[in-house]
C-alpha cells in the first residue's frame, strides 16, 4: 500500500534477467516513511522471480552478513537498508562487497539523506572508487500527490471522504505513505464512527511513529539548541532565520548556531529558500505539546510580537499567539483587526467563524462583546451563516448591559438573517419591529434599514399596504440619515417592492441603482436591488429582461462580495431555467444547489420548488410531494408567498391527479386566501388555474368564479405576462368545467378560445410546458365539444355528401387530434413523462386503427407494447396502479397486468427496475420506456 516499485526496479530487474549484465548499484533515497523498506520488499520479490540469491543488510543493528556471504558469487542481490545508521566500520566492509560486485550481481542501498552524517555521501568519505564497469544510479522517492492519498483513503475508509477531508489528509502529512497510512488506521479506530469530514481529519492529532520520530530528533539536540525547533513549532508554517530565531529569544549568534543543529539532526529542514520547518506538518502539534507550558507561554508572545511588526499583520496569527500568550486584552484587540480585515476582503465566513469562537469564549468582557457582536451581525448577514451565528446573536440581545443602540443594531442583522436565511419569518419580523423602535433616535440609518427590511413583500402575513407603509418611514429616515448606503438600500427595497406589484415606475427605479458605486456598502445594496429585480422579472414572466439583470446582479454580486445575494440569484436563474423549458441537467442543478446550502433552507427553497415540479411533471408523485415539502425540513407555510403559492398550486394538481378533490379544494382555499392576503397578485400566476379547477370540480363555482375576479381586479393594468396568460387559463378552466351547466357546446367552444389564448400568451414569453398544458386543455375542449362527430377524424374514402356541420366538426377533430399529438411531443422533449401519457391516452380515445394492419392484436411476443411501455414508465416513476389507471383512462386490474408482462419480457426485479430496462415497439405514438438520460 505504500509504495511500488516502478521506476526504481525497472534496471534491478534488467541486471537479474540478464545473468552476464554489469553490475549495477542503485542508491534509494527517501525521507523517514516514505516507502523505503516496501520497496526494498518488492525488489526481493523481482530477485526471487529470478531465481537470484537475495543478500539483506541492515545497517546499525550490530550484524550484517557472514564473511561467506561477503564473498558471494553472482548472481546475487544485496539489499542494504537504512545505510545512514552505519558505523565507520560497517561502511567499510560495505564498501568492500560493492567495490566488487560483479556482472549479473546488483545492489540496492537507502538512506534517508536527512540523516546521513556526511550530506550527500550515502557511504561516507572518501567517495567509493567504483569499478569502471558498474552502473551506478541514484532514485529519489517521493511522497504521494493528494489523488493518490485519495486512493488509499478510500481503499482504507471507503468512499465516504469529502473533497475538504481528503484535501486535508494530504496537506497534514504532507503526503508521506506511512504517515498518511497511520493516520487512516487511527481514524478507523475512532468513535465514533469516522464519517468522511475535515474537522475529524483535523482531531486525529500525529501518529505516534511520527510523533517519537520528531520527538526524538528534538531532544538529541542540546537543550540550549532546542528553543529553535520549538520557535518552528509556535509559529506553526515555515519560517526564514530571522524570524525564527527572533521567537526562540536566542539572539542572533546563538541562533544561527541552533538552526545549523537543528538541520544536522533533521529536527528541522529546509522548505525553499530562507525557510525552515518540519519535514510533515503533524511534527508541530507534537512538538508544540512538549514545550514546557511557561516557555511556550513566552514563545507565543514574541510570535505575536514578531508578526505585529509584519506587512500585512496577519492579524489572524497575531490573535491566536496573544491568547495563548495569556494576553487576553491583546487577544481581543487582534481579533477585532481581524475580523475586520476578512470582512474588507470578502472573506465573510473567515469572520464569521473567528467571531463566533470569540464571542462563545465564557466570561468574555461585555465592553468587548458589544464591539465584536456587530462586527458578527454584519459578516453574517452579508456572508453566508452558520447556526451557531443566530444562537450567538440571540443570547447577545438579551444582554441589558450593552448599550441599547448595540443591541437595536445586533437585533437588525438577527432579524435579516431570521428572515432572509433560516425562514423563520414570524421571529424576524418581530426583531425587525423591536429594532426599528430601538434604533430611532440614536442611529437612524440602521432603523431605515429596518424599516426597509419590513417593506419587502416576500414575508408571509402583513398584506401589501403594511409593506408600503413601512417603506415610506423606511425613505423618510434614510433621507434624515444622510448615508448613502442607506439610501441605496432603501431604494434596492423600493425596487423590490415596485417590481413584484408591477408598479408603472418599477423599471425607471432599476436604473437609478447605482451600479457605477466605489462604496462597497452601496454596491452590495445595488446587487441586491438587481437581483430581487432579476427575480420578480422571472416570476412576471419577462425572461429576457429577467436574463440581463440576473448577470448584472451577480457580477455586482461577486465583486462587491455578497455571496448570500448572489446564491440568491442562482436560485432565480433555476425558476429562470424551469419556465423556459430549459431542463436538461436542471434536476441535478436543484440537487446540487440543495446540498450547497443545506444549513441555509431559505436561500435554497427556489431549488427545492422547481425540483419538486420536475418530478411532477416527470410522473414521480412522492418525490414530487417530498421536494415540495422541502424534503420535511419545512412546509410550504414557511415559504416566501411566491414559492408557496406556486408548491400549492402543484401540490393540487397532483391531488387532482389522485382524485382527492376534497383536499385539492382544501389545499386551494387555504393557499388563495395566503395569496390575496398579501396583495402581490402577479404571484397567484402559478396557483390560479389549478386552485379554480379544484373548486369547480369538488362543487365550490361560486368561490372559483370569485377567485377569478378577484385575480383580475388585482392584474389591473401592471406588466404581468404571466399572470395574465394564467388568467386567461383560469377563464377556461371555468369555461370548460361550467359547460354542463351553461348549455356544454357553447361551453367548451368558449373554453377552447380561452385555452387558445392562454397558449399564445405563454408561447409569447416564451413558457414551453404552460403553453403545451393550455394547448392541451384546448384540444380537450374541442374533442369533447364535437364528441358526436364520432370517434375519429374522416377516413379516407368517406361519403363526402355528409352534412356541413357535421364536416366541419370532424375537421375540428381532426385538428384536435393533431395538436394533442403536437402537445404529446413537446411533453416527450421536455421530459415530461407523466404529461406526455396523459395526452397519448386521450389521444387513443379518438384515433383510428392504423390502416393496413391485420385483424385481431398485433404480436408483441418479446418487447414491450406501446401500452407496455406507456404503463411500465409510469411504473417506473413511482405512480400507483390507480394514479396509472387515471392518466391513461385504463382498469387498475388492466394496469396490474400490463406492468406483469413488461416485468417478465424485460426481466426487471421490481417496478423501479422498469426505468433502465430498455423499451419496447414505438409504434402508435407510444415512446420506449423511460429513456436512458431524462432531462432534467
Amino acid at each position: 500500500m505504500i509504495a511500488t516499485c516502478g521506476s526504481a526496479g525497472s534496471p534491478l530487474a534488467h541486471a537479474l534477467v540478464q545473468k552476464r549484465a554489469e553490475p549495477l548499484l542503485l542508491f534509494v533515497e527517501g525521507a523517514a516513511g516514505e516507502g523505503k523498506s516496501h520497496l526494498l520488499q518488492e525488489v526481493a520479490d523481482l530477485a526471487e522471480d529470478a531465481e537470484t540469491v537475495c543478500l539483506w543488510w541492515r545497517c546499525g543493528t550490530g550484524g550484517g552478513p557472514s564473511p561467506e556471504d561477503e564473498h558471494r558469487r553472482p548472481p546475487a542481490l544485496w539489499l542494504v537498508e537504512d545505510v545512514h545508521r552505519a558505523d565507520e566500520e560497517e561502511l567499510r566492509r560495505l564498501r568492500r562487497v560493492l567495490e566488487v560486485l560483479e556482472p549479473g550481481s546488483a545492489a540496492a542501498v537507502t538512506y534517508r539523506p536527512e540523516e546521513l552524517p556526511l550530506p550527500g555521501l550515502p557511504l561516507g568519505g572518501p567517495p567509493m572508487a567504483y569499478p569502471s564497469r558498474m552502473t551506478v544510479l541514484r532514485y529519489r522517492l517521493a511522497p504521494w500527490n493528494e489523488e493518490r492519498v485519495r486512493q488509499a483513503a478510500v481503499q482504507a475508509l471507503g468512499e465516504g471522504w469529502t473533497p475538504e477531508a481528503v484535501r486535508r489528509l494530504y496537506e497534514r502529512t504532507g503526503g508521506v505513505p506511512r504517515v498518511v497510512v497511520d493516520l487512516l488506521a487511527a481514524l478507523r479506530e475512532r468513535r465514533p464512527a469516522f464519517t468522511g469530514t475535515a474537522a475529524e481529519v483535523e482531531a486525529a492529532g500525529t501518529p505516534a511513529r511520527l510523533a517519537e520520530l520528531v520527538l526524538s530528533r528534538t531532544y538529541a539536540l542540546p537543550p540550549e539548541d532546542r528553543p529553535m525547533v520549538w520557535a518552528a513549532a509556535v509559529l506553526g508554517r515555515p519560517a526564514g532565520r530571522d524570524e525564527l530565531t527572533a521567537v526562540s529569544g536566542l539572539g542572533a549568534a546563538k541562533g544561527n548556531t541552533a538552526l545549523l543543529r537543528a538541520l544536522e539532526g533533521a529536527a528541522l529542514v529546509e522548505l525553499g529558500e530562507d525557510r525552515y520547518g518540519f519535514a510533515v506538518p503533524l511534527e508541530v502539534p507534537a512538538v508544540r505539546a512538549s514545550i514546557p507550558g511557561p516557555v511556550r507561554q513566552d514563545l507565543h508572545g514574541r510570535a505575536a510580537g514578531v508578526l505585529s511588526r509584519g506587512q500585512p499583520v496577519a492579524w489572524d496569527a497575531v490573535a491566536g499567539h496573544r491568547r495563548a500568550a495569556g494576553d487576553s486584552r491583546r487577544w481581543l484587540q487582534a481579533v477585532e483587526k481581524a475580523a475586520e480585515s476578512a470582512a474588507a476582503a470578502s472573506r465573510h465566513q473567515h469572520a464569521v467563524t473567528l467571531l463566533e469562537q470569540t464571542l462563545a469564549t465564557p466570561g468574555l468582557p461585555p465592553q468587548a462583546r458589544a464591539r465584536l457582536a456587530p462586527l458578527l451581525a454584519r459578516s453574517a448577514v452579508t456572508g453566508l451563516r452558520s447556526d451557531q451565528t443566530v444562537e450567538v446573536l440571540t443570547q447577545i440581545v438579551g444582554d441589558s448591559s450593552l448599550p441599547s443602540s448595540v443591541r437595536g443594531e445586533l437585533r437588525l442583522d438577527l432579524g435579516l438573517m431570521l428572515g432572509n436565511q433560516t425562514g423563520q419569518y414570524a421571529e424576524g419580523w418581530q426583531a425587525l419591529e423591536t429594532a426599528a423602535a430601538e434604533l430611532r433616535e440614536v442611529r437612524p440609518d440602521l432603523a431605515a434599514r429596518a424599516m426597509a427590511a419590513l417593506s419587502s413583500p416576500y414575508w408571509p402575513g402583513d398584506c401589501v399596504d403594511v409593506h408600503r407603509r413601512w417603506l415610506r418611514n423606511a425613505m423618510a429616515a434614510a433621507d434624515a440619515s444622510g448615508d448613502d448606503a442607506t439610501r441605496t438600500a432603501v431604494l434596492a427595497n423600493r425596487v423590490t417592492l415596485a417590481t413584484h406589484c408591477a408598479e408603472p415606475d418599477a423599471w425607471e427605479l432599476v436604473k437609478r441603482l447605482p451600479r457605477e458605486t466605489t462604496d462597497p456598502a452601496c454596491a452590495r445594496q445595488a446587487a441586491r436591488g438587481l437581483c430581487n429585480a432579476a427575480d420578480a422579472a422571472v416570476w412576471l414572466g419577462l425572461h429576457e429582461r429577467a436574463e440581463d439583470l440576473l448577470a448584472e446582479g451577480r457580477d455586482l454580486s461577486a465583486r462587491s462580495g455578497a455571496p448570500y445575494i448572489e446564491h440568491n440569484a442562482l436560485g432565480a436563474q433555476l425558476l429562470q431555467a424551469w419556465w423556459t423549458g430549459q431542463w436538461p441537467g436542471l434536476a441535478k442543478r436543484c440537487e446540487d444547489f440543495v446540498a450547497a446550502t443545506a444549513d441555509m433552507p431559505r436561500i435554497a427553497s427556489d431549488a427545492y420548488i422547481v425540483r419538486g415540479l420536475l418530478a411532477l411533471a416527470q410522473g414521480d408523485w412522492e418525490e414530487a410531494a417530498s421536494w415540495l415539502s422541502q424534503r420535511g425540513t419545512s412546509g410550504t407555510n414557511s415559504l416566501p408567498v411566491p414559492l408557496a403559492a406556486t408548491a400549492a398550486g402543484a401540490l393540487i394538481r397532483l391531488a387532482l391527479a389522485r382524485q382527492e378533490r376534497e383536499a385539492a379544494a382544501e389545499q386551494a382555499r387555504a393557499a388563495w386566501a395566503v395569496v390575496a392576503g398579501k396583495g402581490v397578485w402577479s404571484w397567484a400566476a402559478e396557483l390560479a388555474p389549478w386552485a379554480v379547477e379544484a373548486l369547480t370540480r369538488a362543487g365550490d363555482s361560486a368561490t372559483a368564479h370569485a377567485m377569478v375576479r378577484d385575480f383580475a381586479r388585482g392584474l389591473d393594468r401592471g406588466d404581468a405576462p404571466a399572470a395574465r396568460a394564467a388568467l386567461l387559463w383560469s377563464r377556461a378552466v371555468l369555461a370548460e368545467t361550467g359547460a354542463p351547466a351553461r348549455g356544454e357546446r357553447d361551453g367548451l367552444l368558449r373554453a377552447v378560445e380561452l385555452y387558445q389564448e392562454a397558449a399564445a400568451a405563454y408561447a409569447s414569453l416564451p413558457r414551453p410546458y404552460a403553453q403545451a398544458l393550455a394547448a392541451e386543455g384546448a384540444a380537450r375542449c374541442v374533442l369533447a365539444a364535437h364528441s358526436e362527430a364520432g370517434p375519429g377524424p374522416v377516413a379516407e374514402g368517406a361519403d363526402n355528401s355528409a352534412p356541413t356541420g357535421t364536416a366541419c366538426s370532424r375537421t375540428s377533430v381532426l385538428s384536435a387530434v393533431t395538436e394533442l399529438e403536437s402537445c404529446a411531443q413537446r411533453f416527450t422533449d421536455l421530459g415530461a413523462v407523466w404529461d406526455a401519457a396523459r395526452t397519448r391516452a386521450l389521444l387513443r380515445t379518438r384515433q383510428p386503427a392504423r390502416k393496413g394492419r391485420p385483424p385481431g392484436r398485433p404480436s408483441h411476443a418479446d418487447e414491450l407494447s406501446p401500452r407496455e411501455a406507456e404503463v411500465a414508465q409510469l411504473a417506473a416513476s413511482g405512480l400507483t396502479n390507480r394514479e396509472i389507471a387515471v392518466t391513461l383512462h385504463l382498469s387498475p386490474r388492466t394496469v396490474e397486468q400490463h406492468i406483469a408482462r413488461a416485468m417478465r419480457k424485460t426481466g426487471a426485479l421490481s417496478r423501479r427496475g422498469l426505468a433502465s430496462r430498455p423499451g419496447g415497439s414505438s409504434s402508435d405514438g407510444a415512446r420506449p420506456l423511460v429513456r436512458q438520460e431524462q432531462p432534467g
